[in-house]
Formats: structure tokens, sequence, C-alpha cells
């Protein structure tokens, strides 16, 4: 495993960390973890190097801090960092901070967190707590121990990245969604570089576009790759990239099966900055060009725009959708769409608009369920 300078801490982190977000569950259920085998994965990365491990309160329907502390137990939890998030709209005065935080800690089984993040701060979010005042109440805890740094994860443009990083002296860390995707996407190359230059430590989340770019790609994106003089993964190509930068400080995956863990840990060892030449750079460049042309929807799987409130699987519905005009196989993405029980289908989406408030990719969520159910839908008689 590779280590890197962790903003302005004595401390190096391990290249890859482990993100709790997409763990092994049962009956395809996310809120039933696979308990014995996510603890199994969580520890083979830490036997293998892997010092940062990140989850959050609403991750897995509320479980995932549960089986984190369950795999940071038999001496684990003194060999590596923990950081976890703080999700502002459970926060509705004050004293709702030591409350949720107190909370964390009880199901995470620790006296105390590493990190603790503002969870998916945009302009609204950012808002809301600050007339809370509820770094105050943060910086009461940085005192009592209960926490040791703090930090922040972001959804929202490059200004309000800014705007919240010199609103604050005791930033820690941030953490960015940043792939070679999106380099232009919210904070993007420019917030990194922002945040690196202040001094913050920069985690970076979604290297992998929540999984798209580990799949097997279209045809035409094979041929590219096929053309390196070097053969590697999509996967492992998208990881290189992101830890070619040398601003960031850790690449969280969200692994789900052993496999993928193994595969990761393999990768860290060609994670150093400047690892790729430049006509590797180049290439994922054009590979980069190549994805824009045919991937029309960028829903990333994120699932804050789920519960639905007419209950339409957001995500598996987007996914569909996508993979039939990536793959260039409508009949099975008809297949996979009509899958779904009819009550998670597209067209029981009524504009309410809720979940594109919470969309971090700011998609029009509404007006692409229509399009999706004309073009996946039960054929017309």
């Amino acid at each position: 495993m590779k280590y890197r300078q962790f903003g302005k801490l004595d401390w190096k982190a391990s290249a890859l960390g482990f993100g709790a977000m997409r763990l092994p569950v049962i009956d395809n259920d996310q809120s039933k973890i696979d308990e014995e085998e996510a603890i199994r994965m969580i520890r083979y990365a830490f036997d293998h190097g892997v010092n940062y491990i990140d989850t959050a309160f609403p991750y897995h329907a509320g479980n995932s801090e549960y089986v984190v502390g369950k795999a940071l137990k038999d001496g684990y939890r003194e060999k590596v960092k923990l950081a976890t998030k703080l999700p502002p709209p459970i926060v509705k005065k004050a004293e709702d901070f030591d409350k949720q935080l107190d909370t964390q800690l009880k199901k995470l089984d620790t006296d105390h967190l590493d990190f603790y993040l503002m969870h998916g701060l945009g302009k609204e979010r950012w808002a809301h707590l600050s007339d809370l005042k509820i770094l105050d109440e943060a910086d009461k805890a940085l005192a009592d121990g209960r926490i040791r740094h703090l930090g922040f994860s972001f959804h929202d443009d490059l200004e309000v990245f800014k705007e919240i990083i010199d609103a604050y002296d005791n930033w820690t860390m941030c953490q960015i969604q940043y792939n070679y995707m999106d380099i232009e996407f919210q904070a993007g190359t420019a917030g990194l570089k922002y945040a690196a230059d202040k001094g913050l430590a920069v985690v970076i989340m979604e290297p992998l576009r929540g999984g798209a770019l580990a799949k097997e790609p279209p045809e035409g994106i094979q041929k590219l790759w096929a053309s390196a003089s070097e053969q590697h993964t999509p996967p492992a190509w998208a990881l290189r990239w992101v830890w070619n930068q040398p601003e960031v400080s850790v690449v969280l995956s969200g692994m789900s099966t052993m496999q993928q863990v193994e595969e990761n840990v393999a990768s860290a060892e060609m994670s150093e900055p400047g690892n790729l030449t430049s006509e590797q750079v180049a290439l994922i460049e054009q590979v980069r060009d190549e994805y824009s042309k045919i991937s029309p929807i960028s829903c990333t799987a994120c699932e804050y725009c789920m519960p639905c409130p007419n209950g339409v699987n957001i995500p598996a519905v987007f996914k569909a959708y996508n993979e039939g005009y990536i793959y260039d196989d409508h009949r099975m993405a008809r297949f996979r769409y009509r899958q779904l029980p009819e009550e998670e289908q597209a067209n029981n989406c009524e504009a309410c608009l809720e979940c594109e408030e919470q969309c971090p990719q700011e998609l029009p969520i509404s007006e692409w369920m229509p399009k999706v159910h004309g073009w996946l839908g039960p054929k017309p008689k």
C-alpha cells in the first residue's frame, strides 16, 4: 500500500480508503447488510494497508455505521482513522448536534471520531447549518475530544465550495466527487487545487462514477483501452487517473465484493502522483470524450433521491436507460427495466420535484421519467 500526506496533519493516509456506502447486501435489500462478508472485506483491506474508512449516518438505511463499528473491533480501531458524517436535514436546532453526534458514536461503538464531516454541503445546507451556528457546537466537540478533526463532503458548484472553505479556519479536510469524467463538475479540478492550496486534505468519492467506469465498456471504448501500451482493467485506469493528481489525499472506493477489494488494493500499488505517462493521460482523455457522447444521464446511483414519495426506483430506472444506450442493447435494457415492480417504474413519477432538490448531480429527473418509460416501458398496443 502507498501512503500520502493528509493535508497539514502529521499523518499519512493510505492511497485507497474504504467507502462503506455499497457494502454487500442480502436479497438485494440495501438495509440488510451481509455483515459477515462486509466485515471480512473491511478487515482484508485493513490487513493490506488501508488505514482510512468512511461511512455516514444514512448509508444502508442507517445500518452502515453499526457494521463498521463491528469491523473495528479486535484491535482494528486503533489501527485506522474513522470518518462519518452529520446529516444536516436531521439538525433542526443547535442542540441537535450533540444528540446526533452521541448517537453516531454509540452506533460505531467508539468514544471519538477521527473525522466528522458535514454531509453533502451545498448552498442551502451550508446556510442552514450556518444559521444554527453548528460550527460553534462542533468546536465544543473538538475541544472535548469526541471529534479529532472536522471536514465536509460537498455537492454544489465551485463558488459555493470556495465560500465554505474560506468561512471556517478549522477545516482539516473536504470530500469531493472527482473522476476522469467529472473534471469540471461541482468542485472539479479547480476545487481540488483550491482546497489543497489552502492546506486541506482532499478525499475523493465516486472515483468510478458510481461504478459506471468499472463496467465492461462499449466497443469503441474497449478499442481505446486495447490500444494502450500496457493493459489494465477499466477501474484500475480510473483509479490511477485520480491518484495521478498530487493534490489527492485519499481515494474512496465503495466496494461490494471481495474481488473488488482485492483488485483495488492491488491497483493501489500504482498510486503515486504522476504514475501516468503523457500518452496514458491522452488516452484517458479520449475515453472521456467517447463516454460523453454515449451516456445520456449522469446518474451516479448515490441514492440521495431516495426514497421517492411515489415509489419510483430512480437509480434503477436510470441505470437501465443508460446501459441501454451505452451498451447499445435496447432489448436487455427493456428486460431489466420490466423486471422492476410496476410501482417502481418511471410512469409513477408525479413530478413533485422532491428528488431534484436532493440530487447532487442536479439532474432534471422529472423530465427524464416519461422519456425513460416511453423507451423502456411496455410497447403500445
